[in-house]
C-alpha cells in the first residue's frame, strides 16, 4: 500500500494523521475546499494538496481513482438534520460507490463512540443517528475491506474542548455547566491518529470479523470533572479552578437554544445535549486501542503541558497587579 486519499485531513485529528502517514512514507492526497486550509501541512513530504469538493460525487470518484486506500475523517458536531445527513450519511454513500467504481477496497472510517449501525433510530441525537447511518452504508458495501474507529471525546493541544473550558475559567468567576453528569472517556489525539494508521496497515479482515475499535483513554470522567481539571491544569484561580455549577436540564436546553441563535458555531447545541444522554465510554463490545498495540495515554499525563500556558498569563497578571499596589 503506497497511495492514500485522506478526507478531512486539514482538521484537528487529520493534521496528526497527516504527520503519521508522512512518517510511514506513504504518498497522501489531501483534498480541501480552500488550499489555505492546508497551509499547516503542505510542507510534509509526499503530500499532495488538491482543491476539490469531496461532496461532489463526480469529483470524489476522480479523487479515489489511482489510490490504494481511503481514510475518512470528515465530521461535524453541530448543525441541522440536513447538515448531518450531508456530512455523515450522503458522503459515506458516495464514498462507497466511488471505491466500488475505482476498485479500491481498503477504507478506514472514523465514526463516534455511541454510534450503533444496528439501530440508528434508537439513538437520541441527530449526530449519533447520522454517524450510525454512515457506518451502515459503508458496512453494506460488500467489496470494502472496512475498519471503523469510534473515539470518545478527543483531547490534545489544539482541541476545542479542554482549551475552551480552561479559557472560560481565566475570565469567569464560576462556570455554569449543562450536562454536568455526562460520562466521557477522553482519548489523546495522537493515539487516535496512530490507530488510524495501524488500521490502514493491517492485513485484510476475514469475513465474519467486525473490524470496529473503540478508541478511549484509560480513565472515565464526568463532564464536570473534566471542566474542573481544565481549570486546575491551566492554573485558573491559582490552580484551584473555578466553581462549576451544574445547570438543571430544562435550563440547559434553554441555554443551548439561545446559543444556537448566536452567529457562528455555538459552544453548545440541543443536539449536543441529546448526544450526552448516551455515556461516551467504552462498551466493551468491541476491542480497544490495546488490540492495535496502542497503550492509551492518560489525560493527566498530557493535558497539563498544553493547558498550562493559560495559567502563565494569569500569573503574570497577578504579578502586575501586585506590583501596581506596591507603587
Amino acid at each position: 500500500m503506497n497511495k492514500v486519499l485522506l478526507l478531512g485531513g486539514t482538521g484537528f485529528v487529520g493534521t496528526h494523521v497527516c504527520e503519521k502517514l508522512a512518517r510511514a512514507k506513504l504518498q497522501v492526497t489531501l483534498p480541501t475546499r480552500q488550499l489555505s486550509h492546508a497551509a499547516h501541512v503542505m510542507m510534509l513530504p509526499a503530500l499532495t494538496v488538491l482543491q476539490a469538493d469531496v461532496h461532489d460525487e463526480r469529483s470524489l470518484q476522480q479523487l479515489v481513482q489511482g489510490h490504494d486506500a481511503v481514510i475518512n475523517l470528515i465530521a461535524i458536531l453541530q448543525g441541522d438534520e440536513q447538515s448531518f445527513e450531508k456530512a455523515h450519511v450522503a458522503l459515506a454513500g458516495k464514498l462507497a460507490r466511488a471505491c466500488s467504481a475505482a476498485g479500491v477496497r481498503r477504507v478506514v472510517h472514523v465514526s463516534a463512540l455511541g454510534a450503533d449501525a444496528r439501530n440508528p433510530d434508537g439513538l437520541p441525537s441527530m449526530y449519533l443517528r447520522s454517524k450510525s447511518r454512515g457506518e451502515q452504508l459503508l458496512r453494506a458495501a460488500a467489496a470494502l475491506d472496512l475498519s471503523v474507529i469510534r473515539p470518545s471525546v478527543i483531547f490534545g493541544a489544539e482541541d476545542k474542548f479542554l482549551n475552551v473550558f480552561a479559557a472560560m475559567q481565566q475570565v469567569l468567576p464560576v462556570v455554569p455547566l449543562a450536562g454536568a453528569h455526562a460520562q466521557f472517556q477522553p482519548v489523546w489525539v495522537e493515539d487516535v491518529a496512530e490507530a488510524v494508521v495501524r488500521c490502514l496497515q493491517q492485513s485484510p479482515h476475514p469475513g465474519p470479523i467486525d473490524p470496529t475499535y473503540e478508541a478511549c483513554g484509560p480513565d472515565v470522567f464526568s463532564l464536570k470533572q473534566l471542566v474542573q481539571l481544565a481549570g486546575q491544569y491551566s492554573g485558573a484561580n491559582h490552580g484551584r479552578g473555578r466553581p462549576v455549577w451544574a445547570i438543571p436540564d430544562a435550563l440547559a436546553r434553554m441555554q443551548a437554544m439561545l446559543m444556537e441563535l448566536l452567529p457562528g458555531e455555538p459552544l453548545l447545541s440541543r443536539d449536543n445535549l441529546d448526544s450526552m444522554k448516551v455515556p461516551n465510554v467504552a462498551t466493551g463490545h468491541f476491542p480497544g486501542l490495546q488490540a492495535l498495540g496502542i497503550r492509551p495515554a492518560a489525560l493527566a499525563a498530557i493535558a497539563p503541558a498544553y493547558l498550562g500556558h493559560l495559567g502563565l498569563r494569569s500569573s503574570l497578571m497577578d504579578k502586575r497587579k501586585t506590583a501596581g499596589r506596591a507603587t
